[in-house]
């Protein structure tokens, strides 16, 4: 069973509640109401905030910026594990703009996963140098919640088990956190319900799911086609997928790959982490980025994939020597 701690401020808008489980972290937020509004345990005040977008190598692209609305960008990020002091990133340099998707490879251990997670604020790691400016603000200044409610999503490799909180009811309540930052009226469950329906096509789900629990008992499958039904209904700028191809059959993967690149338009992006061609054979990435040792290395198209599923990452070891 996932844990949660509730960490808010007086004057804070939201809650966020964080699970004590760092592996399975993930920011969720509600509205200031705090747990006044609700009272039954069907509409628990848990809302996971999301976005779409696509990392990108300003250096590399060869992509005019007045083309194009910069959306990330990252300059010489360093950052270690909070415990341990050990530095994990050592510098790195990524731009994104708007309509770009994005791959990131590397070993086990090259600072990927980091990377994503010190991107939407993950406690265990402790940025020391470096800037991160996110749609023209300053990401690093932003609490995690409030990255989520800028734009910014994560789909994490293990999405956590939340006991007693229907998939519905989750997503109304992240749904409406959103309108509520944006001044809009709520919707009600019987509006909302309009609302996801179609939604579940775009993930291959029967209209049953809504009524299960948020990933109880849930196959590897069904967890990553949940990940990216929250997608589909929070909508994003940037959207960070972290192995969303890991434990997936090649029908799961197909109808992953397939939402994921429904979801895609001319003004939001994605960074996709993988190790594996195959999920990139199914959504086309416009640039290829290895990591290695806590730095992008290379950056390239798609032929960068075929070369590591054909020689391993030894080939682009020697050819940085």
């Amino acid at each position: 069973m996932a844990r949660f701690c509730c960490a808010c401020s007086p004057q804070s808008s939201p809650l966020t509640f964080i699970p004590k489980s760092s592996s399975n972290f993930r920011a969720f937020t509600c509205s200031a109401t705090r747990l006044l509004s609700i009272r039954t345990p069907s509409r628990r005040p848990l809302s996971l905030t999301a976005t779409l977008a696509t990392v990108h190598s300003a250096e590399a692209s060869g992509v005019d910026s007045r083309d194009k609305k910069l959306l990330l960008e990252v300059k010489d990020l360093t950052a270690v594990i909070s415990e341990t002091k050990q530095q994990i990133l050592k510098g790195v340099n990524l731009v994104v703009y708007e309509g770009e998707v994005h791959a990131v490879m590397g070993k086990n251990g090259s600072g990927k996963s980091t990377f994503s997670k010190v991107l939407v604020g993950h406690p265990d790691y402790e940025v020391t140098g470096g800037t991160v400016v996110f749609k023209g603000e300053n990401l690093l200044d932003m609490e995690p919640e409030e990255r989520a409610l800028a734009g910014l999503f994560m789909s994490f490799q293990s999405p956590v088990e939340i006991p007693g909180v229907s998939n519905i009811d989750f997503l109304n309540m992240a749904y409406n956190a959103q309108r509520r930052k944006l001044g809009l009226p709520e919707l009600g469950p019987i509006e909302f319900y309009g609302y996801i329906s179609p939604k579940l096509d775009i993930v291959n789900m029967k209209i049953d799911f809504l009524n299960r629990n948020v990933n109880e008992g849930f196959s590897g499958g069904e967890r990553k086609r949940n990940e990216i039904l929250q997608l589909a209904v929070l909508g994003a700028d940037l959207a960070i997928l972290d192995e969303i191809d890991s434990g997936l059959d090649i029908d799961a993967l197909k109808d992953v790959a397939k939402a994921v690149n429904g979801l895609l338009t001319p003004v939001n992006s994605v960074l996709i982490i993988t190790h594996y061609l195959r999920l990139l054979e199914f959504i086309k990435p416009t640039y290829i980025h290895v990591m290695e040792d806590g730095r992008i290395v290379k950056t390239g198209d798609i032929s960068i994939a075929k070369v590591l599923e054909e020689e391993g990452y030894k080939a682009i070891s020697e050819a940085q020597l």
